[in-house]
C-alpha cells in the first residue's frame, strides 16, 4: 500500500528513479521534469520499503530553501520528524561534521564562521598590511575561492608558482588569509569543504565511521557541484550507493568553481552506474522547449535530451529588437502592463531576466513610469544589512573571542571612541604577542603605556563582551536581547533599523545559541525570493531553480549574451548558452526575447548586433518582430564635417596581452587626435587606462 501511494503520479521513468537502489545511479532531470518529487519520493521509499533510517542517508542540495522544502515534503511522506535527518546544503552538512570532528585538525569546535562580508574584509586588511594594492580585495577572493574548490592549499599554490609574477603574491596574501582564519579560530564557506575533504583523507578511521553512518547518498543539483565537493562524495560513497540528480545543460557556475565534468563523468567515476533520463517536462509549453532545446542542442558536451510535454503547443515565442535599451524597457513594461490589465496574470507571474546587473537600470526606470511594482532579487540579504551584521558580531564575539574579523567591525560600533590609532595599537600588541585582538586588549589593560581615557573606552568594551560571554541564555534571541541592551546599539539609530534589529530578534525565538549562529552563517543570497505581488528582476544566474508564468530574457545581443569575455573561450560560450537556455526554460506560459540596436555599456554607447544564438531558433515556433528604425541622417555641409577618424587595431571586447599584467579584455576604446586610448581589464590586476602606441600591447 505504502508503495502504491508513493508511486502514484509518477510517470515510468520517476518511477524506475526511484525504486532502483542497488549501486550508483545518475538522474539526468530535465528543465521542469519533476526532479523534486523525484528526490523526496526516492527518500521516502529508502525508509519505508528499504528499511534505511531517515538519519543514514546522507542527502545534500545547494540552498537552504531547497533543503528546508525536502525536509517538509519528506516528513508529509515518512510521518516522522526530520530534525535528526542528515538533509541540507554541502555547507550546513560538512559544518556539522566538523563541529564533532574539527579537533583532529588543530582547530577548536567553537569556531566561527566568515561570510563573503567577513572573508573580504579580512583580505582588506591583509592587503593593506602586505601593502599591495586593496581595491584588488575582491579578485583576491574569489581567486582563493577557486583555489579552495579545488582544493589547492597555499603551499600547494605558492609551490606552482616561478616568483615573481602577480600569482606570488597572490600566493602569499593566501598563505597569510588561511594563517588569520587559524588564528581567529574561523572558517570561510570553502574552508567547510576543503577541511572536511582534508579531515577525511588525513583519518581514515574517522572516514571508515561516516561510510557506515550513510550507506546511502543522494545529490541534488549534481551539476552544480565543484571538485572539492565531488571529491567528498567519492570518498564518502564506499558502498556505491549514490544517487545524483541533476542536468549538465543547467551547469551555470563555472565562475563558482562549478565543474560540468562532475556529472559528464559520472559514468567513468562509477562504471556500473545506471542512467536514467526524466525527458516529460511539467512546465513550459511545447514552443517554449523546442526554441530553449534548439539552442542547447548546438553545445557539442553534454548529454543529448529530448523535452516534451502534455500541455501543447502554446504561444510562439516573441523576439523583437528595438532601437534603444530605453525602448526594450518600456516595450516589456507596456506589455507587461497590457498582460495584467486583461486579468490573467498578476504582477508576480512575471519576471525579466537579463545577463548584467547594469542592464536593470532602464528596465527600474521604464517599470515606475507604469507604475508597476517590482522587486530586485539578489540585492542586499537581510543578514547582510549593517545593523543585523554588526549584533551577529557581537555574538560571535563573545562565542569566539579569538574571533578579529567580527571585533574589528564592532570595536567601534556604535562609537566609543575607539579609533584608527588605538586600534593600530592593539594590533601592534597582538602581533608582538601572538595572541587574539581581544587578548592583547587584555594585555594593554594591565600594562601602564596607554592612557587612562583610551584604557577607559577599552575596558568598557571588554567588560561588555565578557558580561554577554559569561551570561547564560536560555535562547539565541535572550542573547540577543542582552546584546542590543548592553551595547546601547539602538539608541538613535533609525526606525527602519530598529524594526530590522526586532525581527531579528524575534526570529531567534526558541532556537538554541550556537545553531541560530550557524544558520545565520550559513546564510547566502541564494535564499532570496521572489516577492508576492511585483515583478521579480534578476540575473540570469539568480533565476536558477524559479518558474514563473510570463519570462522576458533582455539583451540577447553579441557581447551580452553571450558575454563579450566568452566569445573568444569555447568553454566558455557553452556555459553562456547554457545560461540563455536556463533563462529560457523559466517560463510556463510567455517567453518573450528582446534585444537593442544602440545600448550604453560602460559609459557608451554602442552599436549591438543580434546574439549568435539566435540562429538556432526554429523560426516555425517564433514571431520575430523588428521594431528598428532605419533614420534618414542629415549629413552637415562638408566644411563641417569632422576629421575622419583612422579606424583602430582595438575593439571593445578584444583580448591584448601586456608584458608585464598579461592578457585582458579592452572595456573601452577611444580616439584623441592621434592616439587610441584603451581601459583595459586585467584579470587579477584591475582597471588600466592606456595609449596604445606606448603601451607595448599585443592583439591576441
Amino acid at each position: 500500500m505504502a508503495k502504491d501511494v508513493l508511486l502514484e503520479e509518477l510517470n515510468p521513468q520517476q518511477k524506475e528513479a526511484i525504486l532502483y537502489s542497488k549501486g550508483p545511479l545518475l538522474v539526468l532531470a530535465g528543465a521542469g521534469s519533476g526532479k523534486t518529487r523525484v528526490i523526496t519520493h526516492k527518500f521516502a521509499y529508502l525508509t519505508k520499503k528499504k528499511k534505511y533510517h531517515p538519519s543514514s542517508i546522507f542527502t545534500v542540495t545547494f540552498t537552504n530553501k531547497a533543503a528546508n522544502e525536502m525536509k517538509e515534503r519528506i516528513a508529509r511522506f515518512v510521518g516522522s520528524d526530520m530534525r535528526q535527518s542528515w538533509i541540507g546544503t554541502f555547507h550546513s552538512q560538512c559544518n556539522k561534521i566538523l563541529r564533532r570532528e574539527i579537533k583532529a585538525l588543530g582547530y577548536k569546535p567553537d569556531f566561527s564562521i566568515y561570510d563573503d562580508d567577513d572573508q573580504c574584509n579580512l583580505i582588506r586588511h591583509i592587503l593593506k598590511e602586505l601593502k599591495i594594492y586593496e581595491a584588488l580585495y575582491k579578485g583576491v577572493a574569489s581567486r582563493i575561492s577557486i583555489l579552495k574548490a579545488s582544493l589547492i592549499s597555499p603551499e600547494e599554490f605558492l609551490s606552482q608558482g616561478d616568483g615573481f609574477s602577480f600569482d606570488e603574491k597572490l600566493g602569499r596574501v593566501y598563505l597569510k588569509y588561511q594563517d588569520e582564519l587559524k588564528r581567529c579560530n574561523a572558517l570561510d564557506f570553502d574552508d567547510l569543504i576543503m577541511l572536511t575533504v582534508r579531515l577525511f583523507e588525513e583519518n581514515p578511521k574517522l572516514l571508515s565511521k561516516y561510510q557506515e553512518m550513510f550507506p546511502y547518498i543522494l545529490v541534488d543539483e549534481f551539476q552544480d557541484t565543484n571538485h572539492a565537493q565531488y571529491r567528498l562524495l567519492q570518498l564518502m560513497a564506499r558502498h556505491k550507493n549514490i544517487c545524483a540528480v541533476g542536468d549538465d545543460d543547467q551547469s551555470i557556475y563555472k565562475f563558482r568553481g562549478a565543474d560540468v565534468s562532475n556529472i559528464l563523468n559520472f559514468e567513468k567515476d562509477f562504471p556500473d552506474a545506471m542512467i536514467i533520463k526524466l525527458e516529460q517536462n511539467y512546465r513550459s509549453t511545447q514552443n517554449i522547449l523546442d526554441v530553449s532545446g534548439a539552442v542547447i542542442a548546438k553545445n557539442p558536451q553534454r548529454k543529448p535530451k529530448k523535452l516534451w510535454t502534455e500541455k501543447g503547443c502554446g504561444e510562439k515565442v516573441i523576439y523583437c529588437r528595438l532601437n534603444t535599451e530605453e525602448e526594450e524597457a518600456r516595450y516589456i513594461a507596456r506589455n507587461i502592463k497590457d498582460l495584467y490589465l486583461k486579468g490573467n496574470y498578476e504582477y508576480s507571474h512575471f519576471a525579466i531576466l537579463y545577463r548584467i546587473n547594469l542592464q536593470a537600470r532602464a528596465i527600474e526606470d521604464a517599470l515606475r513610469e507604469e507604475v508597476i511594482p517590482y522587486h530586485v532579487i539578489s540585492g542586499v540579504s537581510f543578514y547582510h544589512r549593517r545593523e543585523i551584521k554588526d549584533i551577529i558580531s557581537y555574538m560571535k564575539l563573545a562565542l569566539n573571542t579569538d574571533d578579529n574579523v567580527s571585533l574589528r567591525r564592532i570595536i567601534n560600533s556604535p562609537p566609543r571612541g575607539i579609533g584608527a590609532s588605538t586600534l593600530s595599537k592593539i594590533e601592534h600588541e597582538a602581533k608582538k604577542n601572538s595572541v587574539s585582538l581581544f587578548a592583547a586588549i587584555k594585555l594593554m589593560l594591565k600594562s601602564n603605556n596607554i592612557t587612562s581615557s583610551i584604557k577607559d573606552k577599552i575596558s568598557e568594551f571588554v567588560k561588555i563582551i565578557e558580561k554577554i560571554s559569561s551570561t547564560h541564555h536560555k535562547t539565541a534571541a535572550d542573547m540577543l536581547k542582552d546584546i542590543v541592551e548592553k551595547t546601547g546599539y539602538i539608541e538613535d539609530i533609525e526606525e527602519e533599523r530598529l524594526q530590522n534589529i526586532l525581527e531579528l530578534v524575534s526570529s531567534a525565538e526558541n532556537i538554541p545559541i550556537k545553531d541560530f549562529a550557524d544558520r545565520v552563517a550559513l546564510v547566502s543570497t541564494t535564499d532570496d525570493e521572489p516577492k508576492k505581488a511585483s515583478v521579480s528582476l534578476m540575473t540570469l544566474h539568480s533565476a536558477k531553480g524559479l518558474e514563473f508564468p510570463v519570462v522576458f530574457v533582455t539583451g540577447v545581443e553579441e557581447g551580452i549574451l553571450p558575454y563579450f569575455k566568452a566569445i573568444d573561450d569555447a568553454s566558455e560560450m557553452q556555459e553562456e548558452r547554457r545560461l540563455f537556455y536556463v533563462g529560457m526554460t523559466r517560463a510556463k506560459d510567455i517567453l518573450c526575447l528582446t534585444a537593442a540596436k544602440k545600448r550604453r555599456l560602460y559609459s557608451k554607447v554602442q552599436e549591438q548586433e543580434p546574439s549568435r544564438f539566435l540562429q538556432d531558433i526554429p523560426k516555425e515556433c517564433c514571431n520575430w518582430i523588428e521594431k528598428v528604425q532605419q533614420k534618414t541622417e542629415v549629413i552637415p555641409e562638408p566644411a563641417k564635417l569632422p576629421p575622419k577618424k583612422r579606424a583602430s587595431a582595438y575593439t571593445v571586447g578584444c583580448r591584448v596581452k601586456h608584458p608585464a599584467w598579461g592578457i585582458g579584455v579592452v572595456r573601452d576604446c577611444c580616439e584623441e587626435g592621434s592616439n587610441t586610448k584603451l581601459t583595459v581589464n586585467f584579470p587579477g590586476i584591475g582597471i588600466k587606462r592606456l595609449v596604445a602606441k606606448y603601451a607595448n600591447l599585443e592583439r591576441i
